[in-house]
């Protein structure tokens, strides 16, 4: 029996829930951190690695922007591509989170050289721009869905690096950014979606794209915290003892 199409408030609703159970603010990895339990290096660690993730944003939104044929949609998700490249009178996204790398006291070009960066943690990465470049449209832009929980995971951050690594907090404005930048992008990818999901297959194919967004980000934090926390076998060769 073929499943009954859901309306835009229960397609909603089912995408909510998703990030209620797989979204990554539930991983040990953030609970450490909002814990104030991670030492010096786990919070470079995750600064080096994280900035391979937030290297390709630009990228994979310049691929879903080039799929498409609407040129309000484009307009409107050029503004995801400016808002990390930045300019040279206004830091973008990298800009920002170099800067939160330096202070957690990392070298910039060794951050920009990628050349630290576990294994893994680039596997789960390309798979994401891989995820946008061979699903439909659709779910290209379903998979961005990940900032419509990020926004209460981002306050958190900000409230727990401030109270447990104070250290740290010359490198906040990436995060104090995203609090506006995130539900805006989230709103408009969100109406994409639930207007564009003609057919139960189509709604299927969105929930399962966030869920594999999901996936991705979860499998870069269990990356690091086995490289640098438990069992703390960080890979040979350039990436061991990089911090």
């Amino acid at each position: 029996m073929t499943a009954e199409l859901l309306t835009p408030a229960e397609l909603k609703q089912t995408l909510l829930a998703v990030g209620h159970e797989q979204y990554h603010h539930k991983h040990p990895f953030h609970l450490r951190m909002h814990d104030g339990q991670l030492t010096r290096e786990q919070l470079q660690a995750w600064a080096l690695n994280r900035y391979y993730y937030q290297s390709r944003i630009p990228i994979k939104d310049a691929i879903i922007l080039s799929r498409s044929t609407d040129a309000a949609f484009r307009r409107a998700w050029l503004k995801r591509i400016l808002d990390h490249d930045g300019s040279p009178e206004h830091p973008g996204g990298i800009e920002k989170w170099l800067r939160l790398a330096e202070a957690t006291g990392l070298d910039r070009s060794d951050v920009i050289s990628e050349r630290k960066v576990l294994p893994a943690v680039r596997y789960a990465v390309d798979a994401y721009v891989g995820l946008v470049s061979r699903g439909t449209l659709l779910e290209a832009v379903a998979s961005s869905l990940t900032e419509l929980f990020s926004r209460d995971l981002i306050s958190l951050r900000i409230h727990a690096l401030r109270q447990h690594y104070p250290w740290i907090d010359s490198g906040l404005s990436y995060f104090t950014s995203r609090l506006s930048q995130a539900p805006e992008d989230a709103s408009f990818a969100l109406d994409y979606v639930t207007r564009n999901a003609f057919t139960r297959e189509q709604q299927e194919s969105v929930i399962m794209a966030l869920r594999h967004k999901c996936d991705i980000l979860w499998a870069q934090l269990d990356a690091i915290y086995f490289a640098y926390v438990t069992p703390g076998w960080p890979p040979p060769a350039e990436s061991k003892g990089c911090l």
